[in-house]
């Protein structure tokens, strides 16, 4: 292995594994890796996490966190193929908005969401960069599984701060990184990277490449906080109705596969 490759698990939660290039972080160079991995393969390889999933074995059905939406402002960060959208749009949300990196998602959006007789105002920009979304609007701004591609976590989360209206809530989730630490080998579970490793790397997944970076938990607390953010409630808590035999449930059952943390505006 090449002194500057790290052995990576679970790229973003969902049983994939390979060999990790370290590489330097150019925002220009991940968006263009990342738009065209979703542009092309990203569904195929990851497939799809949507609501009432937050990911794997986490269920809003479970959580609650969201409550009743109807006649709320909605904005998804990530927005992919817009399940989560349509999920809201069924509950009787007044507005959603979607914003999603990828030209093939976007579009992947409207087709489902016209075909479910739903609309919504979407936007194909990196979620770190202006790109018209209104200020102090949204009633709840949310993320499944996409919070983590950001490459200014920071910025990301002043900039969600600043759509949404006072006492506006966030709710994202995102591979939980201690799982992203530990492979299993020979029935036991084994520590294959520093859970303090936040460098950015890149890995090839059936000929394409996406650029990620794994933060701490702590990363994730200490950026929201700095963007006026108080935290309500932190899930990481597998559901066990939702488990099966695999052995990657066998893992779930262990460490915690998804987090989710639900925050208010202050």
């Amino acid at each position: 292995m090449d002194k500057n490759s790290v052995y990576r698990t679970n790229i973003i939660g969902a049983g994939e594994a390979g060999v990790a290039i370290s590489v330097d972080m150019d925002k220009n160079a991940v968006h263009q890796t990342n738009s065209l991995f979703w542009d092309t393969k990203g569904n195929d390889i990851l497939g799809a996490t949507a609501l009432p999933r937050y990911g794997a074995f986490v269920s809003e059905e479970t959580c609650q966190l969201f409550g009743d939406v109807s006649g709320k402002r909605m904005l998804e960060i990530g927005c992919g193929s817009g399940e989560s959208l349509q999920y809201h749009g069924e509950r009787k949300a007044s507005e959603l908005w979607g914003i999603d990196l990828s030209e093939n998602q976007i579009e992947k959006t409207r087709q489902h969401l016209t075909a479910c007789g739903l609309s919504a105002k979407l936007i194909c920009s990196p979620m770190e960069e202006k790109c018209g979304i209104p200020e102090d609007y949204f009633d709840f701004v949310y993320s499944v599984y996409a919070i983590g591609w950001t490459t200014d976590l920071e910025g990301t989360f002043y900039r969600i701060a600043s759509y949404l209206k006072k006492d506006g809530i966030f709710i994202f989730s995102w591979s939980h990184p201690i799982h992203k630490c530990v492979v299993a080998e020979n029935n036991r579970l084994v520590f294959k990277k520093r859970y303090f490793d936040e460098s950015w790397y890149s890995v090839t997944l059936d000929e394409s490449t996406l650029t990620l970076s794994d933060r701490k938990l702590s990363t994730y607390v200490n950026a929201l906080a700095k963007a006026g953010f108080a935290i309500e409630q932190m899930v990481e808590q597998s559901d066990d109705e939702l488990m099966n035999d695999s052995d990657f449930a066998k893992k779930a059952k262990m460490l915690p596969v998804t987090f989710v943390i639900k925050a208010r505006k202050l």
